[in-house]
């Protein structure tokens, strides 16, 4: 799985004019996930996730977590962050799962997501053309892959 992190002021997603997920301050997360994702995968990134100290404690210094300071988060599919550009000019999206298989661990990781930070979080509509407006606080923005855990 690959993450991109945005810590924001606030964050909503639009499809088709209606307004499906809106947050405050927290996290925004685009989520693409490959053929090789698993359970293990869900775990380690929504735990990292959650206790990734990226916003600001009472001096100012990025020191405290998610689960600390009580923010939201919005989790948005996108396939093309599975894109390769090894060869050419046109992205491969080879390793993106395909819908029957990445639907049910985006739904699998957005429960883990909830059990971990103890509140309902906010989603898009998976396969959707989805309008996403964020106001990125920092900005802060982590990208982080399963398979390479740096």
């Amino acid at each position: 799985m690959r993450a991109v992190i945005q810590r924001v002021s606030k964050a909503s997603v639009v499809v088709k004019g209606k307004l499906i997920s809106q947050i405050g301050n927290g996290l925004l997360v685009l989520l693409g996930i490959e053929t090789t994702d698993d359970q293990e995968d869900i775990y380690w990134l929504s735990r990292k996730i959650v206790n990734l100290r990226i916003f600001n404690d009472e001096q100012g210094v990025m020191n405290r977590s998610l689960l600390e300071m009580g923010g939201e988060v919005i989790v948005v599919s996108q396939f093309t962050l599975q894109a390769s550009i090894k060869k050419g000019n046109r992205p491969s999206y080879i390793k993106a799962a395909r819908p029957e298989f990445a639907i049910p661990l985006y739904k699998k990781f957005v429960g883990q997501m909830q059990v971990d930070l103890g509140k309902k979080v906010g989603t898009g509509i998976f396969g959707a053309d989805m309008k996403v407006d964020l106001l990125n606080d920092g900005p802060v923005t982590i990208i982080m892959d399963t398979k390479n855990k740096e």
